[in-house]
């Protein structure tokens, strides 16, 4: 499965001057949703991931995604293993799992984005399940930035990267963008204004 095409063919591969959330800046921007947005390609992505998690022998009862943007992914893996999916959200600043949204003692769980770059947003995550009893069993992720190691890639953690080096990270191939700080930013020094994709209807 060639995944970078995936992204390419749904427009989600974009190229330009962007913001990062971390506030670095890169030439490249993934786009998860606007490849989630078409449902067979949806399934199509989360039967590839969920198959590496089965030939790894993976028990899992439920798959967690933070929200917002691993929501898709999440739902999309979980119906693809066949098991539970809940979702945790910020209020106030910190990962909260609500709505109704129970974990039993015991349950293993996934945890799930569309990408994972330093896993930071993951890790509130699985923190939050393990406090309400759940067990982390894997990360997982459409798409990896690189920063943290995967089953079956040659890239090493970088210190960068928040997951839990005993807990296997599935991801469908690995996409590893130059990034820079604003103030080292070549794009910015030759004048070029960066922008969040978001913020002009992207």
């Amino acid at each position: 499965m060639n995944v970078a095409q995936i992204y390419k063919d749904a427009s989600a591969l974009l190229e330009g001057h962007f913001k990062l959330s971390s506030g670095n800046h890169s030439s490249f921007y993934l786009q998860s949703a606007k490849v989630l947005e078409d449902p067979k390609t949806a399934k199509l992505l989360a039967e590839a991931l969920a198959a590496q998690i089965k030939e790894a022998g993976i028990k899992v009862d439920a798959v967690c995604s933070p929200a917002l943007g691993g929501l898709i992914a999440g739902f999309a893996l979980a119906t693809a293993l066949d098991v539970r999916f809940i979702f945790a959200e910020r209020v106030d600043g910190d990962m909260t799992i609500r709505r109704g949204f129970e974990v039993q003692e015991g349950e293993n769980y996934i945890i799930c984005e569309d990408i994972i770059t330093t896993g930071g947003s993951a890790l509130e995550a699985a923190r939050q399940v393990e406090a309400d009893g759940g067990n982390i069993v894997a990360y997982a992720a459409l798409a990896n930035r690189g920063f943290c190691s995967r089953v079956g890639s040659d890239l090493e953690n970088k210190e960068s990267c928040k997951l839990p080096l005993d807990k296997p990270l599935f991801a469908l191939d690995d996409f590893t963008f130059e990034m820079y700080s604003p103030e080292e930013c070549p794009m910015c020094k030759e004048g070029s204004i960066a922008y969040k994709p978001g913020s002009r209807g992207n």
